[in-house]
Parts: structure tokens; C-alpha cells; sequence
């Protein structure tokens, strides 16, 4: 599977496993978490996406019981995590109301669970989850760049930034901004238009996407257009809906990086099932159009 290189020290595989809803399968098991990561790297998925709030700050342990009982996955795996977004629950229980803490304390303290928790020495991307409206740029941006220096982080991006908030973040910092992770899918499709991804674009910076099903909106019956357009593409190429669906982000000059989160074997195992869908320009503006419901102007 293709690599997209997001800086001289990493890559990631261009189609990343989510494991937002690792905590929410019946089976949590150690075993059945190694069987998820090992079902992607069968088909080069290497890269992992995690954030501590994740199954109410449990997710990330998960995944590091997992490699404690398979150590030698560490090795051959891209593991991103996020931080800065405290919810009322798990160890942040005490909390009066959900708020965003990008200060130095809580972003050290973060990563200092995080790597605990998965029980590695080192993670290989960190994001900024959510922009914070009291964010001290300057006190962010050393705290990012101290911890690429310390080496318990690699490299630092962000997600859900506006362009507004790169700049200002980056404008605080030595190293560069890695990339983006923001909302694309064929429904929620505003960031090709809205400069999200023409700003990323500018500055060779590829985005990660997250919900690139549509949360499942793609199912929805108000999408039966939609999903019957891509059922028929995808027949052509013995795939299904919504592998075409994904292969669409693909053809994009972008480089946008799905971010897939399922806890089905089977469907993991399909993931890749996009790579076989090429979408040509008229094919990719043919889904548009029955995605926004009307033709370009």
C-alpha cells in the first residue's frame, strides 16, 4: 500500500485504522485487538489512529495490552493519538463541564498516559484533538516542539483546525504542523470548497479524514441516490458501496488519508477493498453532483 511521507521522519499508510470504537466491542480481549491490527497490516495498513478521550479514555490501553502480549507489532506500526478534550468521564470524572486544556501541564501529562497506557516509549504522532478557544499559541507551541525534542513524540499536527488556528499555532512553533485530520466524506464534502483542504493543499500538507463514511449517513434512506450511484460504480469493480465511497477521497490530488474505524473482522479485511476503484474526473464529479443534489455551476 502507498506511504504518504508527512515529513522527512514519517509516513503514514494512505488508508489508517480508527479505533475510536475499540471499547465498544463485545470482545476487548488482547487477542482480538491483535487480530484487528494484524487483519490491516495483511493488507499494509500500518497506521494506527487513537486519542486519549477515546472508549471514555480507555481505548488507548486497549491497544496497549494488545502489544504487551505481541510485542513485535510495535515495529511495524504508526501509532497517532490526540489530546486537549476533557469530558466528564473515566479519569477526568471530576470535571464540572466538558472543556479543551492545551496548556503545558495537561499536554505533558497526556502524553506521559498515553505512552504509559499503550506502554511504548515514543508516539509517532501527535495531534491537538480540538481548536481551544483559550489556547496560549506560544505556551503550545514550545510545549509541541519541547516534546519532539525530549523524543517521547515525533511529530505534531492537528485536528479540526481551521485554517485560522494553523497559523496561529504554527506561528509558536519550530516544527512544522504535519497535518490535518478534519471531517471529508462524499456527504460532508464542504472542506473541498470551503478552503480546508486548498490551504493543506498550498502548503503540501496531506489531511487525514475521519468519518469518511458519514457516520453512517451514507446508509440513510435520504441517500438512497447517493448510495445507489455508488452501488453501481462499485459493481463495475466487485466492490461495494461504500469502498467506492473511500476511493473517491483517494482520487482527490489531496492526498486525504481515510481514517476507517470498525470492529468487524471481516470489514476490516475489506478496507482495502478502495485501492480496487479507480475514480476517473467525470466519475468523481458524477458523485458529487448526487451527493450535493444539483450539477457544479
Amino acid at each position: 500500500m502507498e506511504k504518504v511521507a508527512l515529513n522527512d521522519d514519517l509516513s503514514l499508510s494512505r488508508l489508517i485504522y480508527g479505533m475510536w470504537r475499540l471499547g465498544d466491542d463485545e470482545n476487548t480481549s488482547p487477542d482480538h485487538v491483535q487480530a484487528k491490527i494484524e487483519a490491516c497490516l495483511a493488507q499494509g495498513i500500518t497506521t494506527m489512529d487513537q486519542a486519549d478521550i477515546y472508549g471514555g479514555y480507555e481505548a488507548e490501553e486497549l491497544l496497549g495490552l494488545a502489544l504487551k502480549q505481541a510485542p513485535s507489532l510495535r515495529q511495524q506500526i504508526e501509532i497517532v493519538t490526540k489530546c486537549d478534550i476533557i469530558a466528564p468521564v473515566g479519569r477526568h470524572s471530576a470535571a464540572r463541564v466538558k472543556y479543551y486544556d492545551t496548556s503545558k501541564a495537561h499536554i505533558t501529562k497526556s502524553v506521559e498516559d498515553s505512552l504509559r497506557l499503550m506502554g511504548i516509549e515514543h508516539i509517532d504522532l501527535l495531534l491537538i484533538h480540538r481548536p481551544d478557544p483559550m489556547m496560549d499559541h506560544y505556551e503550545t507551541g514550545r510545549t509541541l516542539d519541547g516534546l519532539i525534542e525530549s523524543g517521547k513524540v515525533g511529530s505534531v499536527g492537528v485536528s479540526n483546525f481551521k485554517c485560522h488556528d494553523w497559523t496561529l499555532l504554527q506561528s509558536a512553533m519550530s516544527a512544522r504542523l504535519a497535518t490535518n485530520q478534519i471531517e471529508i466524506s462524499v456527504i460532508a464534502n464542504e472542506a473541498f470548497i470551503n478552503g480546508d483542504i486548498a490551504y493543506l493543499q498550498e502548503r503540501c500538507v496531506a489531511p487525514m479524514a475521519w468519518s469518511p463514511l458519514a457516520g453512517g449517513a451514507l446508509f440513510n434512506s435520504k441517500n438512497k441516490a447517493l448510495f445507489d450511484k455508488l452501488a453501481k460504480i462499485g459493481a463495475n469493480h466487485d466492490v461495494d458501496a461504500t469502498a467506492v465511497a473511500v476511493a473517491w477521497l483517494l482520487a482527490h490530488p489531496a492526498k486525504i488519508m481515510p481514517v476507517m474505524g470498525t470492529n468487524n473482522l471481516s470489514r476490516i479485511a475489506k478496507i482495502s477493498d478502495a485501492l480496487k476503484c479507480p475514480i476517473d474526473r467525470q466519475t468523481w464529479f458524477e458523485i458529487y453532483e448526487v451527493a450535493n443534489g444539483h450539477e457544479v455551476p
